[in-house]
């Protein structure tokens, strides 16, 4: 007689992570190169399992992951969506969770532990590395991808890959380059006082070619805006 486990197998469940940063070159991933099968020596998006003993929650999960693969602490998160199915995984009916994060390439320095033998970070031409990448993770990075770029129109998420403080002018060109085109410097701090999410640090000046530039920095911490309209 088959067993309640026999019949109702469970699915392999896992959290993923598109890390973005942004850097000269352009809009960059963090991937990882597994050390173990399936998919031993290619590179993946950062993923593990979800530990039901330690993490409260989903986004625990993420972060632990985050912490455990690649050596980072508390970036910006979001739920991307749920990917699964029968074929995703050679081991069978899997689950991905998948998260997207975007930080300051400069705030941290990489590392790398579990089963992940290398981290690096790669250009995102497109929607898309030049890597083929493990499991369904070049479909996962398109979603994510997707995700940043659309809200880039509509909202303060560009403002999560600068670092804690950072000029006006600095917040314009990260938008002017996640979108493809120049904005209206009038217009743009208009609309960035308009929905009031950023706030001056006391005292806190940046040399400039012509004069200092004001830092700011987020009003709270992990915080997205909308606006009422695009940008």
């Amino acid at each position: 007689m088959n067993s309640p486990e026999d019949l109702y197998q469970r699915p392999i469940v896992s959290v993923d992570l598109a890390i973005f940063a942004l850097v000269p070159a352009g809009l960059e991933v963090l991937l990882a190169c597994r050390g173990t099968d399936p998919f031993a020596g290619d590179w993946a998006l950062p993923g593990g399992w979800i530990h039901v003993d330690k993490d409260r929650d989903l986004e625990a999960a993420a972060r632990r992951v985050l912490a455990d693969k690649a050596g980072i602490t508390a970036p910006y998160l979001e739920q991307v969506g749920v990917f699964g199915d029968a074929l995703r995984d050679p081991r069978g009916w899997s689950l991905s969770v998948t998260y997207m994060a975007l930080i300051s390439p400069d705030a941290f320095t990489l590392r790398h532990g579990g089963n992940v033998t290398d981290v690096a970070w790669r250009p995102i031409s497109g929607e898309a590395v030049m890597e083929p990448l493990a499991f369904d993770h070049a479909a996962i990075l398109r979603a994510a991808t997707a995700r940043l770029r659309s809200k880039v129109e509509y909202s303060t998420l560009p403002v999560h890959l600068l670092p804690e403080a950072f000029t006006l002018g600095e917040l314009q060109a990260v938008y002017e380059r996640l979108l493809g085109r120049s904005l209206d410097k009038s217009a743009f701090r208009k609309r960035m006082a308009e929905v009031d999410f950023i706030e001056p640090i006391e005292g806190e000046m940046r040399r400039a070619s012509n004069r200092p530039a004001q830092l700011y920095r987020l009003k709270q911490a992990r915080s997205t805006v909308f606006f009422d309209r695009t940008i």
